[in-house]
C-alpha cells in the first residue's frame, strides 16, 4: 500500500488540492537573512517598517541591523551564540533579529510579559551572551540577576523609535506610570542608540541552513521546565515559502501587513514579520494589541494582510462604528493559536469583504502546518488541510505507530521541511514527540475523506489564553509558594473572549486566611499576567482518583458552568505615548 500525506490508501484529497496552489514547491536551501536580503536589493526604497508615523525603508533597516551586529561582534557575540530579544512590538525587534543572524547567532525571542520566575527561567537554560531590551523593561531583567547575569545588554529608549513630534508624549506617559525614562548607569549595558550609529559591519557568517539554528522558541513541556524549539534556518524559510505560496492574492512589492500579535510568538514572527519581509511588504509594527488603536492603524495604513487571534477578531467585530473606518483595505487574514468561532469568522467577512481563514500549527513547526484555502472549497470548523511540502496522519492514542484512517481520531502527526530539529538540550523530550521525521503534535483529531483535519481535543492539559499557551503546574507551584495554600489544581474554562481562562480550585491551610484577590495578586506578581488565575473557588478538598491524582476534568466540568469573571482593569500601555 502506498501511504500519502494522511496516511491514507490514495485518498481523494489528494487528487483534488485547494486551486491555484502548488503541491509541491522548491524550498530555496539558504539563510533565512539571505532570503529576506533579497527583498532588501529589490526594493531597497521601499517603506519595511511603520511604527506610530516612524518608518524605516529595507535599506535603512538592514545598515542598522548591520550596524548593531558589528557592535554584538565586538561584545564578544559569535556563531552558535544565543542573543535574546526580550522586547515588544516595535523597530528594535527586526534589527536586533537580523543582527543577530547576521553573526551565525541564535535568536531567543523573550515575551515581554514575562518577568520574575518566567524571565529567570529562560535565562538560565538559554544562557545568552547578549540580551536586546527597553528601559521600561530593564528593572526586570535587573530583578533576575541572581539567577543569571547576561554579559552584555543593549538597551534602547522607547521614545527613540518615534517621530519626533511624538516623543514627549511618550516620556509623559513612562512618567505618569512610574516607568524609567533613563538608561540604567551598568557597565554591561550599552545604549541602542550608540550600537545602530557606529560606523562598521560584519560580513555574512556562512553556515548550513538545514543544520543550523536560527531561533531558539520556547513552548510548554510535560515537565512545566522550560523547553526551546530548535527552529532551523531552513525550517523558517520553508514556512515563509509555504505561507506566501498559500497566498493565491498576494501581490509581491504591494502588501501591507498589519503585525499586531507578539513577535516574540512563532506566529508572529514567521506570518506577520518573515512572510511580509520575504514578499517585500511593508510591515505596520503595533505594541500591544489595543482594538481602537488597531482601527486607527487600519484608517492611516490601509493594510492588506491582519494576521490575528479568534479573540482579536471578535473584539474587532464588537465595535460599533465600523462603519466610519477603511476596514474594506483587508484582503487575507490567517486566524490561529486557538480555535476560531464559525460566527465570528462569518461576521469578520461581512463587515471586511476579507478572507479569514483558519490554521494550524505549532511552536515545533515554525508554525504553519495546515490552512484552509482562500479559493474553492473550505470548511468551517476545520484547521484546513496541510500546506504544500507538508504530510499529515493519525496515529492510535496509546503507541502512536498505528496509522488510522479516514473519520477515525487519533492523534495529529505532521512531517515537513518546518518541523524542527529537535528541543535544545533535550533528547529525551525530543524523542517523545519525534520518530522519523514524523512529529506527534499531542491534538486529538480526525481527518476527512478530503484530508481536512479537525480538532478534537488536546492530549496535553495546556490552557489556550488567548493563543498564549498557560501549563497549569506552572501556576499550581507559584500558587503553592503562598503561605495560607495546602492543596491547588488549575484548568482552563471556556472563555467568550481569550478562548480559556485560568480558574484556580484551592485548598487552604487549617486556620489561614486569604482572598481570592490576594491570591491573583500573588500570582500577578511572580509569573505573566495572562497566566495568573481570573477567578479562585475554595474547596475543602480536591476531587482524586484511587491512586490520588487529581481528577482535572471533574474540576474543569465544574469550573465550565461558574459564570465569567469579571475582567481586571487595565494599566495603559507604556509605549503608545497616550
Amino acid at each position: 500500500m502506498t501511504v500519502t500525506p494522511s496516511g491514507i490508501e490514495d485518498p481523494a484529497w489528494f487528487r483534488q488540492y485547494p486551486p491555484n496552489v502548488p503541491r509541491h514547491l522548491t524550498i530555496p536551501d539558504r539563510l533565512l537573512s539571505e532570503l529576506i536580503e533579497e527583498s532588501v536589493r529589490r526594493w531597497p526604497d521601499r517603506t519595511a517598517v511603520e511604527y506610530y508615523g516612524a518608518a524605516w525603508s529595507y535599506r535603512r533597516l538592514w545598515r542598522e541591523s548591520e550596524r548593531l551586529a558589528a557592535s554584538l561582534a565586538r561584545s564578544k557575540v559569535g556563531r552558535g551564540d544565543r542573543v535574546a530579544l526580550y522586547l515588544p512590538n516595535c523597530p528594535a525587534y527586526p534589527i536586533a533579529f537580523f543582527a543577530t543572524l547576521r553573526l551565525g547567532a541564535i535568536v531567543v525571542p523573550v515575551s515581554p510579559l514575562y518577568l520574575g520566575q518566567d524571565l529567570a527561567r529562560i535565562l538560565k537554560d538559554a544562557t545568552p551572551k547578549a540580551l536586546v531590551t527597553l528601559e521600561v523593561l530593564y528593572p526586570n531583567l535587573a530583578q533576575v540577576r541572581g539567577e543569571y547575569t547576561v554579559p552584555a545588554v543593549v538597551v534602547a529608549r522607547s521614545s527613540e523609535f518615534y517621530p519626533w513630534y511624538r516623543r514627549p508624549g511618550v516620556n509623559r506617559a513612562l512618567r505618569k506610570q512610574k516607568l524609567p525614562t533613563h538608561l540604567p548607569r551598568d557597565p554591561s549595558v550599552r545604549p541602542w542608540s550608540t550600537a545602530v550609529a557606529d560606523a562598521g559591519s560584519v560580513p555574512l557568517v556562512p553556515s548550513d541552513p538545514r543544520t543550523s539554528v536560527a531561533v531558539l522558541q520556547y513552548t510548554g513541556g510535560t515537565t512545566g521546565r522550560p523547553k526551546a524549539a530548535m527552529l532551523t534556518h531552513r525550517n523558517l524559510v520553508a514556512n515563509v515559502v509555504q505561507g506566501n505560496a498559500w497566498n493565491i492574492w498576494l501581490e509581491p512589492g504591494e502588501e501591507v501587513v498589519l503585525a499586531t500579535i507578539p513577535l516574540s510568538h512563532i506566529y508572529g514572527l514567521t506570518v506577520a514579520l518573515l512572510m511580509g519581509f520575504a514578499a517585500g511588504g511593508t510591515v505596520v509594527l503595533q505594541n500591544r494589541p489595543e482594538i481602537r488603536e488597531l482601527l486607527q492603524l487600519i484608517d492611516r495604513y490601509q493594510p492588506t494582510q491582519f494576521p490575528g487571534v479568534p479573540s482579536l477578531y471578535q473584539a474587532f467585530n464588537r465595535q460599533p462604528d465600523l462603519a466610519k473606518h477603511r476596514i474594506r483595505s483587508i484582503r487575507y487574514c490567517l486566524s490561529g493559536s486557538a480555535p476560531l468561532p464559525v460566527e465570528v469568522q462569518r461576521r469578520f467577512e461581512e463587515l471586511t469583504g476579507a478572507r479569514l481563514v483558519e490554521g494550524y500549527g505549532l511552536s515545533e513547526t515554525s508554525p504553519i502546518t495546515h490552512e484552509n484555502p482562500l479559493a474553492g472549497e473550505r470548511r468551517m470548523g476545520s484547521i484546513g488541510v496541510p500546506v504544500p511540502e507538508t504530510d499529515q496522519r493519525l496515529v492510535d492514542l496509546e503507541t502512536g505507530t498505528t496509522v488510522l484512517g479516514v473519520g477515525e481520531v487519533g492523534e495529529l502527526s505532521v512531517r515537513g521541511p518546518q518541523v524542527m530539529l529537535g528541543y535544545y538540550r533535550q533528547t529525551e523530550e525530543t524523542n517523545l514527540v519525534l520518530t522519523d521525521g514524523w512529529l506527534r503534535t499531542g491534538d486529538i483529531a480526525r481527518i476527512d475523506a478530503e484530508g481536512f483535519a479537525y480538532l478534537v481535543d488536546r492530549k496535553k492539559d495546556m490552557i489556550n489564553v488567548s493563543g498564549m499557551k498557560v501549563y497549569p503546574r506552572e501556576v499550581e507551584e507559584v500558587l503553592f509558594q503562598h503561605p495560607a495554600v495546602s492543596d491547588v489544581a488549575v484548568v482552563g474554562s471556556p472563555d467568550p473572549e481569550r478562548g480559556e481562562s485560568v480558574v484556580a480550585f484551592v485548598v487552604k491551610k487549617p486556620g489561614a486566611s486569604v482572598t481570592a484577590p490576594e491570591l491573583i495578586a500573588f500570582v500577578r506578581e511572580r509569573i505573566a499576567h495572562y497566566k495568573a488565575p481570573r477567578r479562585v473557588e475554595f474547596r475543602d478538598q480536591l476531587p482524586r482518583s484511587g491512586a490520588q491524582k487529581v481528577l482535572r476534568r471533574v474540576l474543569r466540568d465544574e469550573a465550565a458552568g461558574l459564570s465569567p469573571p469579571v475582567a481586571p482593569s487595565r494599566a495603559p500601555s507604556a509605549l503608545n505615548g497616550k
